[in-house]
């Protein structure tokens, strides 16, 4: 059974930053892509960053320039580093991973980001 576990949300304020954690564990035979994502009270899940197995990176034009996604595919993890947050950065956020072997995806449970004006 794969699980995604995530950490590192939390308050901060406007200004601020965070970093985001999600690690994979389980029966994985290998993982393709690594992407965050984010829902905001009242608003639909947003794709945020996307970072594919070869390192290629991806992201919104919301958050272009402040925040940046990395892997580190021995540790089977995922990390947004967030920087310069702004207030409409709040919702939650969910790591979702892409594995091979056939494929299948598999969500976090979601971490509270809040960013205080």
């Amino acid at each position: 059974q794969v699980q995604l576990v995530e950490s590192g949300g939390g308050l901060v304020q406007a200004g601020g930053s965070l970093r985001l954690s999600c690690a994979a564990s389980g029966n994985i035979f290998s993982i393709d892509v690594m992407e965050w994502y984010r829902q905001a009270p009242g608003k639909q899940r947003e794709l945020v960053a996307t970072i594919t197995s070869v390192g290629n990176t991806n992201y919104a034009d919301s958050v272009q320039g402040r925040f940046t996604i990395s892997r580190d595919n021995s540790k089977k993890m995922v990390y947004l580093q967030m920087n310069s947050l702004k207030p409409e950065d709040t919702a939650v956020y969910y790591c979702m991973i892409t594995f091979t072997g056939p494929p299948y995806n598999r969500w976090g449970q979601g971490t509270q980001v809040t960013v205080s004006s």
